[in-house]
């Protein structure tokens, strides 16, 4: 069965444990940053951080609540970014994890456009840009570990485990305590389904998360991708004709000079 990831933002107190292990485990160096107005640090996602604890302040019917979101890869049922990959550099492993292989992927950033959620990142400061990402830390679970990220969290804020099992026991929670949570279970829908599940006390939306119940985008990427072939034997073909075309003109020209120089030296 497919693996995945329940994260209950009611659990979570902002104490970026996640953060840290995550960083730690994919070795991934340290970036200058600064604090937001609600203490996110760092202000954004980016190739060096896989999960961001995103802080926001939110009131609701006069209470004000400080919620964290945690921003990551959702691992999609049916990835976009999978669907678009023209080299195959971005698969999905039977766990459910969406992996990359860096050795294949050569920055052409397609699945960076075509992520609803925004996600794969660039090490733009590389000479050879590459895509960034949680993996689901599927190395470590194929030695029997959770990934980082849950395996540090103090509260169990995030739990790991088969999908399945994770969205009845979201269920379960939202049953037993109608008070404490928004009755939706974020994930299971968007996007065709994802192995990432959220619940909160607020609306997802409320939390930045886009609402993409539904839509199956793999579906509009191979449209675009089938495209492309087609595409790719124009441009050759026009490349081609360029190329012939310069080379009979500079043998042309060529073939002129020589005959020129010839008949000033019969002069």
């Amino acid at each position: 069965m497919p693996n995945g990831m329940l994260i209950d933002t009611t659990r979570c107190t902002g104490c970026r444990g996640c953060q840290v292990a995550c960083k730690q485990w994919n070795e991934n160096p340290a970036v200058k940053t600064t604090f937001s107005p609600e203490v996110t640090n760092p202000l954004e996602q980016n190739a060096f951080n896989y999960n961001l604890l995103e802080c926001r302040e939110i009131e609701e019917d006069g209470k004000l609540q400080w919620i964290f979101a945690h921003k990551r890869c959702l691992h999609c049922y049916e990835p976009a970014c999978v669907s678009v990959c023209p080299v195959g550099a971005l698969h999905k492993r039977p766990n459910g994890a969406v992996v990359w292989d860096q050795d294949k992927c050569f920055g052409c950033r397609y699945c960076q456009n075509a992520c609803p959620f925004e996600i794969p990142k660039f090490e733009w400061d590389d000479n050879w840009a590459k895509i960034t990402k949680c993996t689901m830390c599927w190395n470590r679970v194929d030695e029997g570990m959770e990934p980082a990220c849950a395996a540090t969290c103090p509260t169990g804020a995030i739990k790991f485990g088969e999908r399945a099992d994770l969205l009845a026991e979201a269920y379960e929670r939202l049953s037993n305590n109608p008070d404490k949570y928004y009755p939706y279970v974020y994930g299971e829908k968007e996007a065709g389904g994802t192995h990432v599940l959220y619940l909160s006390s607020v609306h997802p939306e409320k939390l930045g998360f886009d609402m993409h119940e539904h839509e199956f985008f793999p579906s509009f990427t191979r449209e675009f991708l089938g495209n492309i072939p087609l595409e790719i034997s124009i441009v050759a073909s026009l490349m081609v004709g360029v190329w012939y075309f310069r080379g009979r003109r500079i043998q042309a020209q060529a073939h002129d000079a020589e005959h020129a120089e010839n008949k000033a030296g019969k002069h």
